[in-house]
C-alpha cells in the first residue's frame, strides 16, 4: 500500500517496506532495496506476491533456490557496448517505419545513460598540450560514431549521452548521475538502482545505490523492460556480520545500522575534496 511523503512544497509517493512484515528490519540493506523493487513490480507475472513474501522472510541459514526478477531504475552504458545498443534501437525504428508504423514509439522503456569514455587513446604524453591533442585525435577517429550517438540522444526518449572527455563513466555515475532516491514522472519515489556494462559498476554501491555489471545483451534486455533474474542465496556471502565500530559507515549489503561498518571510514574530511572530484571539476561539468 502506497504512502505519501511531504518534502517542502512537493509530495512523493512510496512503498513502505514495514508493511511486508516485522522481519524486514533484519534484512541486509541490499536485500531491502531488492525487496522494495519486487514489491513495486509485483503484478503477478514476472514478480508474484509469493516472490515478495519469500524475500521478506529471507534467512541466510536456510538456502533458497527461488529466482527473483530485478527491474533496475536505469541503465548505465559506456560507448563500446552502448553504440551497438543504439544501433539495435535504430534498426527497430527503421523496421517499424518500413511496416508503416510510427517509428517515434520506439524508445528505451528504462532511462539509459551512456557515457563516452572508452575511446580515448594516450597517443601523446608528457607535454602540456597532451590532453587537447589526444582529444582532437579521438574526435577524428570516432566522428561518425559520435555523430550517430548525438542523433540517438535527440531521437530516442530516455537516452542521455555524456560527451567525451567528461570523465570515466563510473566517476560520472558517482558524482552526477546517481540519484540515490529515484523519482519518476508520477511522483513515485524509490531507491536508485542500475545495471551497467562495466565490471566497476558496483562502485556506486558506496552511495547506497544498488547496481552491478552485466553484459551488453543483458543491459539491452533491461533497457527494453526485461527483468533481470537473480538469486538472493548468492547475496548472503557479502552480508556484513563483523562487529561494527561506532560511527563507521556500513557497506550496502550490511544488515547493521546505517551508521555502522566493519570497514574503515574512507570519506573525505570536511573541506577536503577527493582527488577524483578535483580532477573531474578541472575538465568541466556536463
Amino acid at each position: 500500500m502506497e504512502r505519501e511523503l511531504q518534502v517542502g512544497d512537493r509530495r512523493y509517493r512510496f512503498e513502505p517496506l514495514r508493511e511486508l512484515g516485522d522481519e524486514v528490519d533484519t534484512l541486509p540493506y541490499s536485500l531491502k532495496v531488492l525487496l522494495e523493487n519486487l514489491a513495486r513490480h509485483a503484478e503477478g507475472q514476472a514478480v508474484t506476491d509469493a516472490d515478495v513474501a519469500a524475500l521478506a522472510s529471507w534467512n541466510p541459514a536456510v538456502p533458497t533456490v527461488r529466482e527473483l526478477s530485478f527491474t533496475p531504475a536505469r541503465i548505465l552504458l559506456q560507448d563500446f557496448t552502448g553504440v551497438p545498443a543504439v544501433v539495435d534501437l535504430a534498426a527497430v525504428r527503421d523496421a517499424v517505419e518500413a511496416l508503416g508504423g510510427d517509428a517515434s514509439v520506439v524508445n528505451p522503456l528504462v532511462p539509459v545513460e551512456l557515457v563516452i569514455d572508452h575511446s580515448i587513446v594516450a597517443d601523446v604524453a608528457g607535454t602540456p598540450d597532451a590532453f587537447a591533442r589526444n582529444g582532437d585525435l579521438e574526435f577524428e577517429r570516432n566522428r561518425e560514431r559520435y555523430q550517430f550517438l548525438r542523433w540517438g540522444q535527440s531521437t530516442f526518449y530516455g537516452l542521455t549521452v555524456v560527451p567525451p572527455n567528461t570523465g570515466i563513466c563510473h566517476q560520472v555515475n558517482l558524482e552526477h548521475l546517481a540519484r540515490v532516491v529515484f523519482v519518476d514522472r508520477e511522483g513515485l519515489a524509490y531507491p536508485d538502482t542500475l545495471v551497467g556494462t562495466d565490471s566497476h559498476t558496483p562502485m556506486v554501491n558506496g552511495l547506497g545505490v544498488l547496481g552491478w555489471g552485466v553484459g551488453g545483451i543483458e543491459a539491452e534486455a533491461a533497457m527494453l523492460g526485461q527483468a533481470i533474474p537473480c538469486s538472493p542465496r548468492r547475496w548472503s556471502a557479502s552480508s556484513c556480520r563483523a562487529p561494527c565500530p561506532k560511527g563507521r559507515r556500513r557497506p550496502i549489503s550490511c544488515s547493521r545500522s546505517p551508521r555502522c561498518s566493519a570497514l574503515p571510514d574512507t570519506a573525505p574530511r570536511p573541506g577536503v575534496q577527493s582527488p577524483g572530484r578535483q580532477r573531474f571539476g578541472s575538465s568541466g561539468q556536463r
